[in-house]
């Protein structure tokens, strides 16, 4: 589905640069213009870094972690 109309992106493809790391708006803008032009894709580009957020642990787990400083 097209989020942003002006510059034709999906939005497979902002789903695909958040997961690559991109985390936010501004990021977003500089990556593919979207909200530069007539900014109605911004409520839908926020609900999607919103919902990448929300399925992030708060703290990644130890276990598969390097043990630094160890003595």
């Amino acid at each position: 589905m097209y989020v942003c109309v002006c510059k034709g992106v999906t939005d497979s493809q902002i789903k695909n640069a958040i997961d690559s790391g991109i985390c936010t708006r501004r990021q977003l803008f500089h990556c593919f213009g979207v909200g530069g032009d007539c900014g109605k894709c911004n409520k839908y580009v926020k609900e999607l870094l919103d919902d990448h957020l929300q399925q992030q642990p708060i703290m990644p787990t130890v276990a598969n972690q390097p043990v630094l400083n160890a003595l």
